[in-house]
């Protein structure tokens, strides 16, 4: 064979893995009643009762199949089937159409002490819950002690889990479920409610599941931790599949739609505004792509504000604030600060702020706008008037973008 036969030769394709969960063309139907006491539902018995039915589509024909050593991310606003997904996948509900394939032992965290009776110790816990995930009796007391020293609630195993914070609960169940060899681990949110250490130790355990080669799905509203820890993301919205690939994408797409949601409500929920002097419109760009709300490192961002007052205004304060998407401040600054003394306010007056070479992480971020007055007093608000976002760096994560270098000593 030539090098030219060589160079032509496309590659092998790579060895893909085997599928461990297969869902296909699966809907799940759940009847929500309208007739709430056994009175109304004996008065609307028969034909008249379906009146007083009403059908909701948790999910609507889905598609979904995860390789094994994947870690995939369902995201998605409240009510989108993220739950309803996880708990077919595990087996937890039947689907009303399609099917559910699945291989391996599985182990899952879909609700806070799932599995777990209330009259029964934490110790007694621990055994039927590792029998319920397919443990020998012998295998979990070989494994208790490491079961006990990770929930770290010690003291307080042989005490009935009734009496067990929901703190307590998650940490007893987690560690139960990490301690049984899962092939697929099903995660729903529950970590949100331990302790930051617990959460450290949590998302340390994951990491190894993953450098193991194994298969974990989560159910998570933090999308940081979906782009950080996952190899995948699924996106869903009122029940169907919207996006399935990549985090960063599949994020940044969620986020556009949170950001739609919030303009239709506070444009639904916009009232009088009380006073004579208000923001009425802020306005975010990159100097030089008017129009285009992605903000890249080293770009001077422009952010455009315009006030008005009827009667007029003679001491006034514009001020700036950025926020991340999870409410932190990144940014802020007034023309006070900037040492400007603003002419009298009187009618529509517009000013724009602009930040030279911007250094801001990847993410969506929001610009809120305030006129005050001399003391500082916040005269009218315009919180989240505007958006922007910053595309993924692949190098780095964080609300603070930097060029990484690293010197071996």
């Amino acid at each position: 064979m030539s090098n030219d036969d060589i160079l032509s030769t496309p590659p092998r394709p790579a060895v893909e893995a085997p599928d461990v969960i297969v869902v296909k063309g699966v809907s799940k139907r759940f009847t929500v009643r309208k007739d709430n006491s056994l009175k109304e539902r004996l008065v609307t018995l028969g034909k008249m009762g379906r009146r007083h039915r009403q059908d909701f589509w948790a999910l609507n024909d889905v598609d979904v199949s995860i390789q094994a050593g994947t870690t995939v991310g369902l995201i998605g606003q409240n009510g989108s089937g993220k739950s309803t997904l996880l708990k077919a996948i595990g087996g937890i509900i039947q689907p009303t159409t399609g099917t559910v394939s699945r291989r391996g032992r599985l182990a899952a965290l879909l609700e806070l002490g799932a599995g777990f009776h209330p009259d029964l110790t934490g110790r007694e816990n621990v055994y039927l819950n590792a029998a319920l995930l397919g443990l020998t009796r012998r295998e979990t007391e070989d494994r208790f002690d490491d079961i006990v020293t990770f929930s770290g609630i010690g003291d307080f195993i042989d005490t009935q889990v009734k009496f067990y914070s929901s703190g307590m609960y998650v940490r007893l169940a987690f560690a139960v479920a990490v301690h049984t060899d899962p092939d697929v681990l099903l995660v729903d949110e529950v970590l949100a409610v331990g302790d930051e250490a617990f959460q450290r130790k949590c998302l340390d355990k994951i990491r190894s599941f993953q450098a193991e080669g194994r298969t974990i799905i989560i159910v998570t509203h933090s999308l940081a931790q979906v782009q950080e820890l996952c190899t995948r993301a699924v996106f869903l919205n009122k029940g169907t599949v919207m996006f399935d690939g990549e985090p960063n994408d599949a994020v940044a797409m969620f986020r556009d739609l949170l950001e739609d949601r919030r303009q239709t409500e506070a444009e639904q929920a916009h009232d009088p505004l009380v006073g004579s002097g208000h923001v009425t419109n802020v306005s975010v760009a990159a100097s030089g792509r008017v129009g285009d709300t992605r903000i890249l490192p080293g770009d001077d961002l422009e952010v455009t504000m315009e006030f008005e007052h009827a009667s007029g205004m003679d001491d006034w304060i514009a001020a700036l604030q950025i926020n991340s998407a999870s409410g932190q401040v990144v940014y802020g600054t007034t023309s006070t600060r900037m040492g400007i003394d603003l002419s009298r306010l009187q009618g529509t007056r517009r000013l724009k702020f602009v930040l030279k070479d911007v250094a801001f992480g990847e993410g969506k971020y929001f610009v809120n706008a305030s006129l005050m007055d001399p003391r500082g007093v916040h005269v009218h608000d315009l919180p989240q008037g505007a958006s922007f976002d910053v595309p993924a760096y692949a190098l780095a994560v964080g609300t603070v973008h930097a060029e990484p270098e690293l010197v071996q000593l």
